[in-house]
């Protein structure tokens, strides 16, 4: 009865843990072998007898029966004596089979066993739950806000599994409250110790990738594919698709009538711009495409022999003055992004350059630093680039005053009077 009580305590650990009733049992005997082995030295004579139906649990030690006074392992041997005492008919060569109670182990064995059997459960529980999570990394998720750190929030799923957001994982904007349900993809499933860490992500592409594949029916059947994904999390994103039936267009079918179909996904990045180009394994046109909204005079390849920082190769490319801001975008952020989309280091040449030109950093005894690097920014980089845009969009694409730019101007124009 002490054997079915032990098993009976522990329904507990097996209804929290959603543990079967067959593994409970395959760990209970696992833990009672390794006691049996700690008391007597070995376990290879010892039965032990588990029905899962009932709960019922059984120990039995098997021993040989000798002559008094030439047992030699007591584990193994019994003498004839002690032999009758348990069935009066025994002899001499025949086989003991005599039932272990609990007691017999002992009250710290007990324990001992009791706290090596919750650590079997906790740990099968741990693999599991690793096993389960590890298949989904990649995936998109959802869980519930349970508490709120200063370096990342806790979230709970539906089984009342702990899933980490850490802050280096969250889109600048992202301000959430508890109980709020957060989307993200699993990025990596880890065992620390016994315990699985499982770490979402915001800031990953593969978010950005999966939102697609969930929000837009083409992406999800598979008619419309994403060839590449670049994105700075929560300012602007790029996104290269392509399809295989001429009769669709992918960039359309993303976007949808007044970009309906990708609002939700826009709102869900927190208002992250997303570029949505089509895909062309023609190199010189995908680049061009990538540097959009920029027109692209003309550009040359060059293909390195070997990967450089992850990049295949570098492209110069030719635009007309007025279009070189928006190849570069407002903190070098478009060109970015085309570089990381396509593969290529991406340099920017203005068409028409005049010999008489001068680098914005020639002045700087005169122009301070911080505002060289402001006009370089938005792909400024000489003096008559920055005469020739108007002091109105420059006040738009930098964080400059009027009056500062008007300074700059007068300073650059002495240099050509």
């Amino acid at each position: 009865m002490e054997n079915i009580a032990l098993i009976d305590s522990f329904s507990e650990f097996k209804d929290n843990k959603s543990i079967d009733r067959v593994t409970l049992m395959s760990i209970l005997e696992e833990v009672f072998r390794a006691a049996l082995k700690r008391k007597f030295g070995s376990d290879d004579n010892f039965d032990i007898i588990i029905n899962p139906d009932k709960g019922d649990l059984e120990i039995w030690r098997n021993r040989v029966v000798v002559a008094d006074g030439f047992s030699e392992d007591d584990n193994e041997e019994i003498e004839l004596a002690e032999a009758r005492l348990i069935e009066p008919d025994f002899e001499i060569g025949e086989d003991v089979s005599e039932e272990v109670k609990l007691i017999d182990l002992g009250r710290r064995a007990i324990l001992a066993l009791r706290q090596n059997l919750i650590s079997k459960i906790y740990e099968h529980d741990s693999t599991n739950i690793f096993k389960h999570f590890k298949e989904l990394e990649g995936e998109l998720y959802t869980a519930e806000v349970h508490h709120i750190r200063h370096n990342a929030i806790i979230l709970l799923d539906d089984d009342g599994n702990e899933i980490v957001l850490p802050k280096s994982e969250q889109i600048r904007s992202d301000f959430f409250r508890k109980g709020d349900n957060v989307r993200g993809v699993i990025k990596t499933v880890e065992l620390r110790g016994n315990k699985p860490a499982i770490i979402l992500s915001r800031t990953s592409p593969l978010f950005l990738n999966k939102l697609f594949e969930q929000e837009i029916p083409e992406v999800f059947d598979g008619l419309i594919t994403v060839e590449g994904v670049a994105r700075i999390p929560g300012e602007k994103a790029k996104v290269a698709v392509d399809s295989y039936d001429d009769r669709i267009d992918p960039v359309g079918a993303c976007v949808g009538v007044k970009g309906s179909r990708i609002h939700g996904i826009v709102r869900e990045l927190g208002n992250e711009n997303i570029d949505v180009i089509n895909y062309t394994k023609n190199e010189q046109l995908f680049i061009s495409r990538a540097l959009s909204p920029a027109k692209v005079t003309s550009m040359e390849i060059e293909m390195y022999e070997e990967e450089k920082n992850g990049k295949k190769g570098r492209v110069n490319v030719l635009l007309k003055p007025e279009e070189v801001s928006k190849a570069i975008g407002r903190g070098g952020v478009n060109i970015r992004l085309a570089s990381e989309l396509t593969g290529y280091e991406i340099d920017v040449q203005r068409e028409g350059l005049e010999e008489e030109d001068v680098e914005l950093t020639e002045f700087g005894d005169e122009i301070e630093a911080w505002v060289i690097k402001e006009f370089k920014n938005i792909g400024l980089d000489t003096a008559r680039s920055v005469l020739e845009t108007t002091v109105a969009e420059l006040v738009k694409r930098t964080d400059l005053e009027e009056e500062t730019i008007l300074d700059v101007q007068r300073i650059l124009k002495e240099e050509f009077e």
